[in-house]
This record gives C-alpha cells, structure tokens and sequence, in this order.
C-alpha cells in the first residue's frame, strides 16, 4: 500500500470513501472499482476498496476492533490473534510491568493489546507504512503509545520493563523455517533473550533452539496452534507451558505437571475412552499432563493419544468415548463400517500413513449413520477405533 493514498485515507474525504467502500465489499470488484472511481481517483478508490476488504478478513483475528482497525495484506497475515496478545499482555500485566517496546510491531497488533492492559507502549518498525498504520490503530482505539520507523536491531531497550519481537519468518521465497533467514535473525533473538523479553516464534520451533532458563510456551486459540512464545529474564516461570484459550475461558499447563513415562504414567491398554490432547499441549511436549489428568496412559509411548477408563472433560484435550475396536486392514474395513450402515465417516489419524481424504475416497461409504473413526498406533501396531465424541 503506498504511504501517501494511505494517509490520505484518514482525512475526512478519506473516510467518507472507506466508509463508502465498506458497502461494497461484496460487490463484484469492478463494479466497486467503477462505483468509487465516481467519488475519487483510481488509486484512492483502489485504497479505500483494499482496506474495506482486510477489514472483513481481520475480523477472524480482532473480531470487533477490526472495523474501526487499518491493515496492510502482510501486516494482518502476521499479526498475532486478539484474544492470544491479549493473554500475553495478561501475563505481562501480571508481572508488574509497566512499560513495553515493541521491536517490529508491524501493524500494531501487540502494541493495542499491551496499551488496553494499561502498559506505556513504544513500537518501531523499519516499514514507513507499517509505522502509519499501527500509529492510526492506537489513534483510531483511543490508545495511547508511539510508533517510529527505526531499525528493531539498533534500538537501546534497556529504558523498557520488557521487550517485545515478532521476528518476520518470511523471505522472497515466502515462509522460512530456517531462523538464520527471520527478519530480524536468530542471533538478535538470543541478545534479546538475555533479559526480560517475550518473542513470539513459529509454533514449529526445536525444542533444543530454545536456550537454557527461557521459558517456551505454546498458545492454541480455539483448536489451532497459533504459535510460541518465549520468555526470559524474570518472565519465565517454567521451562515449557501449553495455554489452551477457547469459548469457556483460558487453561495452562506446564511441565511441572508432566510426569516421565513410567512415573505414574505408562503405556497402557485401550480403555473405554480416548482423548485426543489439545495441538499446544502436543507440541510443548506436555501429553503425559494429560494423561495423569484422567487418570490414564498412552496408547503407545511414541504417539500423543491418551486412553483411560473414565469420562473426563478438559479444554486441554478432546475426549471420545471408543465404542469397539474394527479391522485395521482396508478391505475388511470396509465391510464392518458398511455393516454398521456408516455413510459418513470422520476420520482422524495420528501415528499412521494414512490420507484421511483418500481413503474416505477409497471406502465409498453410502450408510445413514454417521461415525468416527481413529487410526492410529497402539502398543506399536495399526489400529482402527471406532469412537462416539463427548459432549
């Protein structure tokens, strides 16, 4: 977005035109084109039509902020949940800090949820229209803060209770996994990590990355793994936390409460329940938490299902009750679902080479009932699990 026809978008001739195209977003796009070139020239009417349509896409992520809220395509992608910045300002609530800079605030998602928490907030952001979004976000919430085009890496945070860095994990090639290639870099990450900070990383980050005292915590919003988060200096309370947030409310769980295999909790027989552990909770490493919650085990030591004679309900994991055990092979099957006049069939897998489309494909199932089905890994061997879920 061009920094100039973004500004002009927060003039009063500006705001008339977003609010116009606001009306138009499910508008074929030319005809929204040719209905606000009517009101304004081809490149502020192309401007106030691009930030009408982020704004319906942020709704998923800022629900009903996003309305009032500016964007950029790139920015939105990368800016953290409201409900998940709005547990990390929670946390730093907690710790009694009382100022924050943000160290590449991109759109200035972190930064709206920090200021709502009552922090004094400073972002800096080598993008010049990054920078004049996130200053229009507070703007246009009433929040107070400053945001600058400056370098993350050069910034002093030493003046700042806490720092804060979502590191871009995009290249030209598109998303990287290499930490080498974030923008800023690993090694910027392990300088900040040497006191009290948060960086929100890539859910999928190697456990040894993490350095030794920091705390690594994985966030799942409503069953998806969103990301990590790490915290250092006074901010780490434990060496590896899964917090689940969901329609009831916020849960947490850490290593603390994950026993070793074989300390309380081994690999046990199929119970009458299977419960499946929340995405956080399987990446921070954390399955035997829930395990010694319900008062089971695994279902085989290398593969993150829990089984248990007892109903439990948990926001750490879903629960399903097993009602009978089918053939693992294909054909076989087959024939015991279409015995069972199952027509449509969930299929969920862990542990197994298993496409759940295609052989949903393969089974041609034409049933009235409908079921689930877990394939799996139990004790080493391939299993069918035939399973009703818990309210």
């Amino acid at each position: 977005m061009d920094l100039d026809a973004f500004r002009w978008l927060l003039t009063d001739a500006g705001q008339r035109l977003l609010d116009r195209a606001g009306g138009l977003v499910d508008v074929d796009p030319l005809l929204a084109q040719t209905t606000l070139r009517r009101e304004a020239d081809a490149e502020h009417a192309a401007a106030a039509l691009t930030q009408a349509r982020l704004r319906v896409r942020a709704e998923a992520k800022f629900g009903d902020l996003a309305a009032r809220m500016y964007f950029t395509p790139d920015g939105l992608e990368q800016a953290t949940r409201l409900a998940v910045a709005t547990h990390r300002a929670a946390r730093l609530q907690a710790y009694a800090a009382r100022t924050l800079v943000d160290l590449g605030c991109g759109v200035g998602g972190d930064l709206i949820a920090a200021a709502r928490a009552g922090l004094t907030c400073a972002g800096v952001d080598l993008d010049p229209v990054r920078v004049a979004v996130a200053e229009a976000n507070l703007a246009a919430l009433d929040l107070p803060g400053a945001v600058v085009v400056a370098d993350a890496t050069t910034v002093d945070p030493s003046p700042f209770d806490v720092a804060f860095a979502d590191p871009a994990r995009r290249g030209a090639r598109g998303r990287t996994f290499d930490v080498d290639d974030w923008t800023p870099p690993w090694s910027f990450v392990e300088r900040l990590l040497r006191r009290d900070s948060c960086v929100k990383v890539a859910p999928g980050i190697p456990h040894d990355l993490v350095p030794s005292g920091v705390e690594a915590e994985w966030v799942s919003d409503r069953g998806e793994v969103k990301e990590a988060a790490l915290w250092s200096g006074g901010l780490a309370t434990t060496a590896r936390r899964a917090t689940v947030i969901g329609d009831g409310g916020l849960a947490t769980v850490t290593d603390e409460d994950a026993p070793a295999l074989g300390d309380g909790v081994d690999v046990r027989p199929v119970g009458r329940y299977l419960y499946e552990p929340d995405g956080a909770v399987i990446r921070a490493g954390l399955v035997t938490a829930v395990a010694a919650a319900v008062q089971g085990g695994l279902v085989d030591e290398h593969i993150a299902y829990v089984t248990g004679d007892a109903a439990y309900r948990s926001p750490l994991a879903r629960g399903y009750e097993v009602l009978e055990e089918l053939p693992y092979r294909e054909k076989a099957l087959r024939a015991a679902l279409r015995e069972r006049r199952i027509g449509t069939l969930t299929i969920k897998k862990r542990g197994v080479d298993v496409v759940p489309e295609q052989l949903r494909k393969r089974l041609a199932l034409s049933g009235d009932e409908e079921g689930t089905l877990v394939l799996t890994r139990v004790a080493g061997a391939g299993t069918a699990l035939l399973v009703r879920p818990l309210a």
